[in-house]
C-alpha cells in the first residue's frame, strides 16, 4: 500500500507527490485549482495579529435548505461552521489532513485505510470515532438524502475496522475522485442527524455550534469552546443574514452592517474597485459555471440542432461583461482552465454566430417558437434569464420567463421536472472530471435532469470514473471523448465558468472556502 501523513514535505510538486506517497491513486490531478488572488482595490490586509472575539456577520441572497444538507445547493456557508470533513484539498488539490489524520491507498485502488483524530468531540459531548465515520458514508448512500456524490460512496462496499480510530473502505472498483467524496462529505451526528435535515438542530464537530434559525431572515452560530483545533476559531460567533435584494446586500457592506458576502453581483463588485474600504478576493476554481438546461422530452428541444442553434445564439461576452461584471471566463465546455479536461478548443467551440443559429433552426425544420424557460428568482439570475431571452428572441426562439426560488429549482433538477429550457449555475466541474459526470445533476449518466440517455455516453464515462488516475494520457483521451459528446448533444449549453468573489469589509480577516464553497472560518477574526 501507498501511504500520505501528515508529516509529508509540503513542497513536493505535485507530480513527486503523486509518484511518492499517493502513487497509484490519480487524485492530485488539478494544478492550481484556486489562484484565490485578491485584487489592487483590496484593503491592505497586511499581517496583522489574529484577535479573539467578535460576531462576524455573513450577508447571502438564498436561505439555507436543511433538507438539502447533504447535498451541494445554493447555500452552503454553513457546512463546514458546523460540522469536519475527513480531508480538506489544497490549492494544488492535494490532500490535507483533518479529521483523517494520514490514509494508506490500495496499490489497485480498491482500498483506503484511513487513520483518524483522536482529539475530536461532537457538540453533545460525544467522542468521534471509526464509528461517525460509517455511518457518514451510508447516509450519502441514502437515497433520501439527494447526494450528489452519492455514486462514489456507492462504491463504497465494506467497512474494516482495527480499534475506534483506524478504518479501511473497501471499493467495489477504482475511483479517481474518492478525495473529491472526502471534501464533500461532511461528518454528522447520527444520534441527531434527522433533526439537521429538519433544521431544528445541527451537532458535529466542527468550530461553532448552532444556535438559532429564523428561516428566511438569518442562521447563528456560538464558537465551539471545545474544538479539536487548537486556539480555534476565534471569534466569539458567526451570524449569517439573508438578504434577497441585491441592492440591500450591498448597502449592508457599504453600512457595515455585513463584514463579508459571496453573494454581491459582478456589477455590484465592479463599483468597490478602488474602495479601500473592501477586499475583493476571487476563487478560481470555476465553482459556478453558467448554462442553460434542455428537457429532451420537451417538444423542439429534443432535436439538438436546436439545442445547438441555442449554443451558438448566446453572446457569451456580453454575458460575462453585464451579468458578471467582467467576474467569468467565456467558455462552451463546462472545464475551468485548471482541469486536466481542459483545452481551448474545447472552450471555443461555439461563439456568437446568430446566423449559424438560424441556419440549423431551419435544417430542423423550426420557425419561430416559444418555450417556457426558467431560472432562479434572485437578482443576478434573473439578469442572466434576461440577456439570455433577448439572444434567442434574435433567431426566432420566444421564451417566457418562469422565475422560482432556488430551493424549489433544485428540487425540480433532482426530479427531472424543469421545463423546456432553465438556467443555473453547475458545480463539480472544479474536481476530478469524473465527479461532473457521475455526480451533477445536469450531467449524470445514470439519470441527469434532461432525460438525456446514451449508451455511449455512460460507457466513456463510467471508463474514465473507474480508472486509478485522471490525468494520463489514456484518462485525458477519455476526457475529450466525454466533451465531444457533450459539445455535440448540447442537453448542457455551456456559457462561462465563474469563480466566488468573495467580498469583505476592512474588519474581516482569514476567512476561507474549501472547493464546494463550504465556509471556512477556523482562522477568521475581526481587526478591531
Amino acid at each position: 500500500m501507498t501511504a500520505f501523513t501528515s508529516t509529508s514535505p509540503s513542497g513536493l510538486s505535485r507530480r513527486a507527490l503523486l509518484r511518492g506517497s499517493l502513487a497509484g491513486a490519480g487524485l492530485l490531478t488539478l494544478a492550481a485549482c484556486r489562484s484565490a488572488a485578491d485584487t489592487a482595490s483590496s484593503a491592505a490586509s497586511g499581517s496583522a495579529t489574529p484577535r479573539r472575539g467578535g460576531v462576524l456577520t455573513v450577508g447571502t441572497g438564498i436561505d439555507f435548505t436543511p433538507s438539502l444538507l447533504f447535498a451541494q445547493s445554493a447555500n452552503t456557508l454553513v457546512q463546514r461552521l458546523v460540522f469536519n470533513t475527513l480531508t480538506r484539498y489544497d490549492d494544488q488539490l492535494r490532500p490535507q489532513p483533518e479529521l483523517a489524520t494520514s490514509w494508506q491507498l490500495g496499490a489497485d485502488g480498491t482500498s483506503v485505510t484511513l487513520e483518524l483524530r483522536e482529539d475530536v468531540l461532537f457538540h453533545s459531548g460525544r467522542r468521534f470515532t471509526a464509528d461517525d465515520v460509517v455511518f457518514a458514508v451510508k447516509n450519502l448512500q441514502n437515497p433520501a438524502r439527494s447526494a450528489q456524490l452519492r455514486s462514489t460512496a456507492a462504491a463504497v462496499t465494506e467497512f474494516r475496522k482495527n480499534g475506534d480510530f483506524e478504518l479501511t473502505l473497501v471499493l467495489a472498483h477504482p475511483v479517481s475522485n474518492l478525495f473529491d467524496l472526502f471534501e464533500f462529505m461532511i461528518i454528522p451526528d447520527s444520534a441527531s442527524v434527522e433533526d439537521a435535515v429538519a433544521g431544528t438542530r445541527l451537532i458535529g464537530t466542527g468550530p461553532f455550534t448552532f444556535t438559532q434559525r429564523k428561516p428566511g431572515s438569518s442562521i447563528t452560530f456560538a464558537r465551539n469552546d471545545r474544538y479539536w483545533n487548537p486556539g480555534r476559531p476565534y471569534l466569539d460567533g458567526v451570524e449569517i443574514r439573508i438578504v434577497p435584494q441585491a441592492e440591500s446586500l450591498l448597502s449592508s457592506l457599504r453600512t457595515g452592517q455585513t463584514h463579508l458576502s459571496y453573494a454581491i453581483r459582478g456589477k455590484d463588485v465592479a463599483t468597490l474597485k478602488g474602495d479601500p474600504q473592501f477586499r475583493v478576493k476571487q476563487y478560481d476554481t470555476g465553482s459556478g459555471a453558467y448554462y442553460i438546461g434542455a428537457d429532451l422530452t420537451a417538444e423542439h428541444v429534443s432535436d439538438k440542432r436546436v439545442r445547438q442553434a441555442i449554443a451558438w445564439a448566446v453572446d457569451r461576452d456580453r454575458l460575462v461583461q453585464q451579468a458578471l461584471g467582467g467576474y467569468g471566463t467565456v467558455s462552451a465546455a463546462p472545464w475551468p482552465r485548471s482541469s486536466p479536461a481542459y483545452s481551448e478548443a474545447n472552450a471555443t467551440r461555439y461563439s456568437h454566430n446568430p446566423d449559424k443559429a438560424r441556419e440549423l433552426l431551419k435544417e430542423a425544420g423550426v420557425g419561430t417558437i416559444t418555450l417556457p424557460f426558467a431560472h432562479s428568482n434572485d437578482p443576478g439570475n434573473t439578469a442572466i434569464a434576461q440577456i439570455l431571452q433577448y439572444d434567442l428572441r434574435q433567431v426566432g426562439i420566444e421564451t417566457v420567463l418562469q422565475p422560482t426560488d432556488s430551493p424549489t429549482m433544485q428540487k425540480q433538477l433532482i426530479a427531472q421536472s424543469m421545463p423546456a429550457l432553465w438556467t443555473l449555475s453547475h458545480g463539480f466541474a472544479q474536481l476530478q472530471p469524473a465527479t461532473l459526470t457521475v455526480s451533477a445533476y445536469p450531467f449524470n449518466e445514470a439519470r441527469n435532469s434532461s432525460h438525456f440517455s446514451s449508451p455511449a455516453y455512460t460507457e466513456l464515462v463510467q471508463q474514465a470514473w473507474h480508472r486509478p488516475d485522471s490525468d494520463s494520457p489514456e484518462a485525458k483521451a477519455l476526457h475529450q471523448r466525454i466533451t465531444d459528446v457533450l459539445l455535440d448533444e448540447e442537453f448542457v449549453i455551456d456559457l462561462a465558468i465563474g469563480g466566488l468573489v468573495e467580498v469583505a469589509g476592512r474588519q474581516a480577516r482569514g476567512t476561507d472556502l474549501n472547493k464546494f464553497g463550504y465556509l471556512n472560518l477556523d482562522d477568521a477574526y475581526l481587526t478591531a
